[in-house]
């Protein structure tokens, strides 16, 4: 396979052990939510780190994702988004895979395929409490438990919702009325006779609400090591977590520019003083956004350099004046590093005008290594 790019990024199994660990202090049952390849972590990897740390079951997102994870993982997945497409029923009854429902449909078409193969679908029910994505919503709740009580060659096992602004200080008043609805919701099924696990609190939701911890707990981002409540009156709710993540790229040119001179396409930034630059090997192609262009900073050799000039496709210029001995061949840091300066993944996704979860979905498209 050919290398297309010169970008490194490293993940740090320690961190993301030491952060389940924590995460586990604060919970009951957690079901860690490895989606969208573990959040660009890599979900087969993570899966077999965290099993070993006695991890018995994990959320994922599509079916695909599912089936790819029955290859390393004997315990329970959980899929979130539920089937979609006819093999995903199909791949549902094959893998053990319990999916997310949250539509009528799905209940239909998943009894139906019980019933061929003589076995009992193990389903999670969704409700939507708040959030307004997906669910059924708190007023067909009767309707839910009778089309269940009909079909027979399901089992259901758990009843989950998910907290829309746990995050959010503010939000105090709405993430409870959220528990109430759910709370409601529980009670109705229990009244019609099942007794499934719930499920409600995301990240945010286990660090800041033990009243909605409920039977299991789906951290997600807490497990690479963001913190929900960064920057905020909440801060110590999530302190120790450690950012799994850490992204590099060689520095390859040098350029001596004068006061007044130009840098990358369009001129967009020009030479206050004389200005030492460094190029490194990473752009947009690699996905370190043009959106960051002029903005924000880089770790060489534990010391801050700005982004100067456009983003490039595989290039990117910083200013290194202020940071002596540096070499072709060192590595410029986009995100982590060593020392007190460390870019965090907070900082980057500010810079960035995104969250903690885009920068690591995106930049762990690029190729990994676990350490």
């Amino acid at each position: 396979m050919i290398d297309y790019n010169k970008i490194k990024v490293t993940i740090d199994t320690n961190k993301l052990i030491s952060n389940y660990r924590l995460l586990s202090s604060k919970g009951s049952n957690l079901l860690p939510v490895i989606k969208s390849d573990a959040y660009g972590h890599g979900m087969q990897e993570v899966a077999k780190i965290l099993a070993a740390q006695g991890a018995d079951s994990f959320g994922v997102g599509t079916t695909e994702e599912a089936v790819k994870l029955r290859e390393v993982f004997d315990g329970t997945i959980v899929s979130m988004l539920g089937p979609q497409e006819e093999e995903d029923y199909r791949a549902i009854a094959e893998c053990g895979v319990i999916p997310f429902v949250f539509r009528f449909d799905q209940i239909r078409k998943l009894n139906e395929v019980a019933e061929k193969t003589g076995n009992r679908i193990p389903i999670a029910l969704k409700f939507d409490t708040g959030m307004g994505r997906l669910g059924f919503s708190e007023s067909e709740t009767e309707k839910v438990t009778e089309r269940l009580n009909r079909c027979t060659h399901l089992k259901p096992q758990m009843l989950c919702s998910h907290l829309a602004s746990a995050d959010v200080t503010d939000y105090e008043d709405f993430t409870r009325e959220q528990g109430r609805c759910l709370d409601r919701i529980m009670a109705v099924f229990a009244g019609s006779g099942f007794n499934l696990k719930v499920s409600m609190a995301n990240s945010a939701g286990l660090l800041a609400y033990p009243d909605l911890h409920y039977d299991i707990q789906r951290p997600g981002i807490a497990l690479y090591g963001s913190n929900s409540f960064a920057g905020t009156t909440w801060q110590e709710k999530g302190e120790g977590l450690q950012s799994c993540m850490e992204v590099s790229t060689p520095i390859i040119q040098f350029r001596n520019l004068g006061k007044g001179s130009p840098i990358s396409y369009g001129c967009t930034w020009r030479a206050s003083r004389p200005t030492r630059a460094a190029i490194v090997a990473s752009g947009y192609a690699d996905l370190f956004s043009r959106g960051l262009s002029n903005k924000g900073f880089m770790l060489v050799n534990g010391k801050r350099a700005p982004v100067i000039g456009r983003v490039c496709m595989q290039m990117t210029a910083i200013d290194i004046t202020d940071i002596p001995g540096i070499e072709i061949g060192d590595s410029a840091y986009l995100l982590g590093g060593m020392g007190d300066q460390s870019i965090t993944p907070e900082e980057l996704a500010e810079w960035w005008g995104t969250i903690t979860y885009e920068v690591f979905c995106v930049l762990g498209f690029n190729k990994r290594h676990h350490i």
